[in-house]
């Protein structure tokens, strides 16, 4: 950890738990919330398994685990260390933009099977397939606007990005 002055490894800490505790509500496994936030608030590029770790307080078995999962989501990366056995693992960059966009595609599959629902119960005149077919036409609305929302991201980053220069 830090010994910078101004950091507070407490509140990080809190914040941590409090982010994966978050995410878990919402179906992301909190183990995985753990590891991803303790790399976001680390103020190193990477961090090995075991100090993953001992700032989590569990096994190395846990975190194993939890990056196998964040690197199937393609979040996290491992970096083997040269001339070692062990890795390192790190955020990818833009690591949340990049889930988003590989994540499109269910936005078109959940108005898909939705719009099937809406058919099967009967059409939008029910008031089942009038539920199903609202969320088909809020997932489609979604996946339209969805390129030119991470457009607008894309300008407000690179704007920041100038602004901090």
């Amino acid at each position: 950890m830090s010994q910078r002055p101004d950091r507070d490894d407490v509140a990080l800490r809190s914040f941590v738990e409090n982010m994966a505790a978050l995410l878990a509500d919402w179906g992301f496994p909190r183990m995985a919330g753990r590891v991803v936030f303790t790399l976001m608030a680390a103020d190193e590029r990477s961090l090995s398994a075991g100090e993953l770790a001992d700032r989590l307080g569990v096994s190395p078995a846990a975190i194993s685990g939890a990056v196998r999962y964040l690197t199937h989501l393609q979040m996290v990366m491992r970096e083997p260390v040269p001339g070692s056995r062990r890795d390192r693992y790190r955020l990818v960059d833009d690591s949340w933009y990049e889930v988003t966009i590989a994540k499109m595609t269910l936005l078109k599959t959940l108005a898909d099977a939705a719009d099937q629902g809406a058919a099967a119960a009967g059409g939008p005149k029910t008031i089942a397939g009038a539920r199903l077919a609202g969320m088909a036409d809020f997932y489609n609305w979604v996946q339209e606007n969805m390129p030119s929302m991470l457009l607008q991201w894309a300008e407000v980053k690179a704007a920041k990005a100038a602004e901090a220069e």
